[in-house]
């Protein structure tokens, strides 16, 4: 599990539109790192919208927004394209990078127990360190937290 104050582990991914995004080379630049479970599922749908409707004033506040899923490069651009996000999601196909920050494992899915994403927010610093982490129950308002707590700092 990630835990404030640690070096962000980095990583290297293949983004939208092609290309890749290595989390280092963002430096110095705060970073948002929201992970969900996918690609035009109702609440991953909202948790990405409500990222993107606030991605100028993200941008306004210093933090690039990075949304990462396990859905191929191709259905984000699909995604993008249909929805009009703004914003770069990544590709962890084999779900390494979210097993590395805890924000993949055992969770509750309509009362049976499987593997998946588990919902999870994380500000990096300009250094790369770890500034705060959220473990996402409801979506419905997130990004605007999230956002609050970047102007805030």
């Amino acid at each position: 599990m990630i835990t404030i104050g640690q070096t962000a582990p980095d990583f290297t991914l293949p983004r939208d539109g092609g290309g890749s995004i290595t989390l280092s080379a963002l430096r110095p630049s705060r970073v948002v790192l929201f992970t969900y479970g996918g690609d035009g599922t109702p609440t991953c749908t909202n948790e990405v919208m409500d990222f993107t409707a606030l991605h100028e004033e993200f941008k306004a506040a210093g933090c690039i927004v990075l949304g990462l899923s396990k859905d191929p490069v191709k259905k984000h651009d699909k995604f993008i394209a249909k929805m009009g996000i703004t914003l770069p999601l990544l590709s962890d196909d084999g779900s390494t990078v979210m097993q590395d920050w805890g924000a993949f494992g055992e969770k509750l899915f309509f009362g049976k127990l499987v593997q998946g994403v588990l919902r999870s927010t994380f500000l990096i610093d300009g250094a790369g360190k770890v500034a705060q982490v959220w473990k996402v129950d409801k979506v419905k308002g997130h990004a605007a937290e999230v956002l609050a707590f970047v102007q805030g700092q």
